[in-house]
Order: structure tokens, then C-alpha cells, then sequence
């Protein structure tokens, strides 16, 4: 995976790096905790941003 700049996206990214050796059956649950990891950190990012702060919590 290409580095995202920020950790949290980072490590929710290097989930799907192990896909591989994860039953098919299991795939849907990792792509949904990718997913809420992503909007999760998206969610925190944008309340900041809302706030008046830094990006970057």
C-alpha cells in the first residue's frame, strides 16, 4: 500500500495487506472494518476541520 500521510488511514489500509491469506468467506468482514476504521478517521478529521483546528488531530 502507498503511504497515506496519515496513520490511522495507514494502518486501516495495512489490513487488506494480509487479505491474502484470509479465508474468502471473511473478506466481506475485513472490508467492513477497513471501512469504518477509514470513516472513523474521516470523521475525526472533518470535526476538527469544523472546530476551527488543525486538520491533523
Amino acid at each position: 500500500m502507498t503511504e497515506s500521510g496519515e496513520v490511522r488511514v495507514g494502518a486501516a489500509l495495512a489490513r487488506l495487506d494480509g487479505l491474502g491469506e484470509v479465508p474468502v468467506r471473511e473478506h466481506v468482514a475485513v472490508f467492513e472494518e477497513v471501512l469504518s476504521g477509514l470513516e472513523a478517521t474521516l470523521a475525526s478529521v472533518e470535526d476538527v476541520s469544523a472546530a476551527g483546528g488543525d486538520e491533523r488531530p
